[in-house]
């Protein structure tokens, strides 16, 4: 029997500093619907059919085996593709409003689409974006 194995994304995990701060930033303050609440790790429902875990940052260091110090761009930015540019604003806002910060206002972007930047308040960056 010949089986092909593809990878895909269903989830994205972070390690977080306090997770009860970033529970309450992703659910109430952006919407993202709690599928799990557990002691010590939170998973939410996100829009696509995705799932973002939230662990404690010395947690999911532990469970790969790794030291879990470090610190600045991570070397990673998720995106949300959105089909409006008030779209973008909004979720922009409502990133701000939940205690995350602008790194990038909306704008029109040098390929034609419009985006912005947000960091949660780990420092997550995320990309909005409405493609040309």
């Amino acid at each position: 029997m010949n089986t092909q194995t593809s990878i895909g994304i269903s989830a994205v995990v972070l390690g977080v500093k306090d997770l009860n701060r970033a529970k309450k930033f992703y659910s109430e303050g952006l919407g993202c619907t709690i599928d799990q609440d557990h002691r010590g790790f939170v998973s939410l429902k996100l829009g696509d059919g995705s799932k973002l875990g939230l662990y404690t940052r010395d947690s999911l260091a532990a469970d790969a085996g790794v030291d879990a110090e470090g610190s600045g761009f991570r070397g990673v930015t998720f995106s949300c593709f959105l089909p409006t540019t008030e779209g973008v604003d909004e979720v922009l806002a409502k990133a701000e409003r939940a205690g995350g910060k602008i790194v990038k206002s909306g704008q029109k972007a040098q390929w034609g689409g419009y985006s912005g930047h947000f960091s949660d308040p780990d420092g997550y960056l995320w990309k909005v974006v409405v493609e040309a």
